[in-house]
């Protein structure tokens, strides 16, 4: 009897081990396939045999050919590894953020990540006159990190430091304070306000490898230091209390993890403008999918991420052809339900 009674959570463990590891290989396919759509759906629809032809075809003297090189070289491989890459980091800095403050609503924009960089991106407009996208992007980056490790200064002081409540209040402070200032900054120059109007809608489209490049280069190092912290979320979520019995350093942790957040949501928003609900949405149906296991739910919630903003760049390309609906406009309109009725569920289990 005893025999029977410690196999059965033995063999259940690797049930769910084998449901997991099946779950991820099937998102991936499903990423190969938006990927190859997204690399033949546009304002001019290509087939496969174009598709491979654009891929790896040099331009010469067949003007058709030459076409579609430079179609698929310049605009839409670009555009659908931003994406991926994309979605891969607001996937995984949405649940890291939720697994640190232990708040299911949280998104990215909490740490005021998204406001820090549209204030940098309209100020050095209006101060130097930047233009081109890879001009104003590092000054993005730059004003979502200085942003990021404000909130992170801030909730650090006094009573309750380093709190999940004192995070989310630090970091809603500093969003409103950016936001209006990056209004106010706006409103005061033509360029500035025609620049942010684009940017603030989010989209993959229009970025070049000479952002993608540098962009990818954060999001990876980002990436590293969120698989470290994996482990020690879980017993985060277990109470500090708890987490700091086994031995975990609580500061160190959330410090550490804060670093990677901002890196992923910092240099994303910096190349793609904010595109808001997508890390909280994959999250909770990442945490469906594989349970509160942190060293699962990210990489799942990283996955979800990217084939979610690649399909919903896809729908903007087709919805409203010959013209685009950028990738942010449609997370929005998926989002905006999704987090309403995340909202009217939880007011529905506490009546």
């Amino acid at each position: 009897m005893s025999t029977t009674v410690g196999i059965r959570p033995a063999s259940e463990a690797i049930e769910a081990r084998g449901r997991r590891v099946v779950g991820l290989g099937t998102l991936m396919a499903i990423l190969l396939v938006a990927g190859a759509v997204s690399l033949a759906v546009g304002t001019r629809a290509l087939s496969p045999v174009e598709v491979w032809h654009g891929l790896f075809t040099v331009p010469g003297s067949d003007q058709r050919l030459t076409e579609i090189t430079l179609i698929m070289q310049t605009v839409r491989v670009p555009r659908t590894v931003l994406a991926i890459v994309a979605g891969l980091a607001l996937g995984v800095s949405g649940a890291l953020i939720q697994g640190y403050t232990r708040n299911p609503i949280a998104d990215t924009g909490l740490l005021g990540v998204n406001s820090g960089a549209s204030f940098a991106v309209v100020t050095v407009i209006l101060l130097f006159g930047l233009a081109n996208p890879y001009q104003y992007v590092w000054f993005a980056f730059l004003g979502a990190a200085v942003a990021g490790v404000i909130v992170f200064g801030l909730a650090s002081l006094g009573r309750g430091a380093g709190s999940p409540l004192t995070l989310a209040l630090a970091g809603q402070g500093i969003a409103v304070f950016l936001t209006a200032m990056t209004t106010a900054v706006a409103l005061t120059d033509q360029a500035s306000l025609n620049a942010l109007r684009f940017w603030n809608a989010g989209s993959v489209a229009g970025v070049g490898f000479d952002v993608i490049w540098p962009v990818v280069t954060f999001i990876v190092v980002g990436l590293v230091l969120a698989l470290t912290t994996l482990p020690t979320i879980n017993l985060l979520n277990l109470g500090d209390d708890v987490a700091r019995g086994l031995g975990v350093n609580i500061t160190l942790s959330r410090t550490v993890g804060i670093v990677a957040i901002t890196l992923l949501a910092g240099a994303t928003t910096a190349a793609c403008g904010p595109i808001a609900f997508l890390g909280l949405m994959v999250a909770h149906v990442a945490r469906y999918l594989t349970g509160p296991d942190y060293r699962w739910l990210v990489p799942c919630a990283g996955l979800l991420g990217a084939v979610v903003l690649l399909v919903c760049d896809i729908v903007g390309r087709v919805v409203t052809r010959p013209g685009e609906l950028q990738a942010g406009v449609v997370v929005a309109l998926v989002g905006a339900p999704f987090f309403a009725a995340l909202v009217w569920r939880g007011k529905f289990k506490t009546v």
